[in-house]
């Protein structure tokens, strides 16, 4: 609304004002204020507003089953990626947890070749199986990460010297098992971590703490605690009777064959360290054991003992042993690579107590 005024005078004296009132009804429009209406304007124009059916079937929203089992499959991928990653490097404690993997793993191999064999075979033919499947899956593995097998980068020394003391030392402990009883056997053999921190300190010029060399001696002495534990409750009462033989005998140059087998094995875990740490690639010091311990436990196989053609169940059974094997010395290999040998070796002994774990479980279940 616009109000305007116009004075015009007259002849007389008198003054005359108009008042004049005009209305402008595009005056909303222009800019000016709007008259207020009692309609209601919607918000929405009839165009705009949404269209809701109740008849529709919101299933349809719903993932499909294959999306839903492909999500959670990526999500187990992920999480067991993730767990490899922290296990192999990811952890400032992979060293240790590759050590204890490698004497769980080592641990299963003697529990299935105990209690799942079901025909006698010749120990250097065992190892024979063992060792080449060992040397295959080495070679495969490097071949698909794309390390090159033979070049002249690699540090051969450490690697030749672990082959051919690995290659000594295994090739003793068959020959003092194949002598002198099994529990025997395997106490020499327990003594190669503490070969292995003395070698270490000589070799790699490593420094022991207290703390490890106490470890290590309690150990030791806790290992020996267990198997006198052992032959107390009688679950070797089969070897007491060879035990006894080979006291009176006095086959030391036995048991000297198998200190010599844990001597070498300790040189051998300080040379691994050297070689993974010099070409970062663990399984490269599989491999060379591998070349050079498959032809020696063959040979010796076909010279001094009697070849014995394995069943498809023995083989099927030396062929996952052999996988187990190679698993264990990677790990091996890598927990050597990470932690010193001298910490590193300790965890070993904790195939003793899964191993009296076992056995005592087996004794409780006989007697029920």
């Amino acid at each position: 609304m616009i109000m305007s005024a116009s004075a015009f005078t007259t002849d007389g004296a008198d003054h005359k004002v108009e008042l004049v009132v005009l209305e402008n009804p595009e005056s909303a429009t222009d800019g000016g204020l709007a008259v207020p209406s009692k309609e209601i304007i919607p918000l929405l124009s009839q165009a705009e507003r949404p269209k809701i059916n109740i008849f529709k079937d919101f299933r349809s929203r719903e993932k499909p089953l294959e999306q839903v089992i492909k999500n959670i499959t990526e999500a187990e991928i992920s999480l067991l990626s993730q767990l490899s990653f922290w296990v192999w490097k990811g952890s400032r404690y992979s060293g240790l947890v590759c050590m204890a993997l490698s004497s769980i793993i080592y641990f299963v191999m003697e529990v299935l070749s105990d209690k799942f064999n079901a025909q006698s075979i010749p120990l250097f033919e065992t190892a024979f199986t063992r060792c080449t499947v060992t040397l295959i899956l080495s070679c495969l593995w490097l071949r698909i990460s794309g390390q090159p097998l033979f070049e002249a980068t690699h540090p051969w020394s450490p690697l030749v010297l672990r082959a051919l003391l690995g290659s000594l030392s295994l090739l003793s402990f068959v020959y003092c098992i194949q002598r002198i009883p099994f529990s025997q056997a395997l106490v020499l053999g327990f003594t190669t971590p503490i070969f292995a921190s003395i070698m270490a300190k000589i070799i790699l010029h490593e420094k022991l703490k207290i703390a490890d060399i106490v470890g290590l001696i309690c150990s030791f002495f806790g290992m020996l605690f267990i198997f006198k534990m052992l032959y107390t409750r009688r679950l070797l009462k089969a070897e007491e009777a060879s035990i006894i033989s080979f006291m009176r005998n006095h086959h030391i140059y036995i048991a000297l064959i198998g200190l010599f087998s844990s001597i070498t094995s300790g040189i051998s875990y300080c040379l691994i360290k050297a070689a993974a740490k010099a070409s970062d690639q663990p399984v490269l010091t599989v491999f060379s054991f591998g070349i050079l311990a498959s032809p020696a436990t063959g040979i010796c196989s076909f010279a001094f003992e009697e070849f014995v053609l394995p069943s498809r169940y023995s083989l099927s059974l030396m062929l996952i042993l052999g996988t187990l094997s190679f698993l264990a010395e990677v790990f091996l290999a890598r927990g050597l690579q990470l932690e010193k040998v001298g910490k590193a070796v300790n965890v070993q002994f904790t195939e003793v107590y899964t191993l009296s774990f076992s056995l005592n479980c087996w004794e409780f279940g006989k007697v029920l």
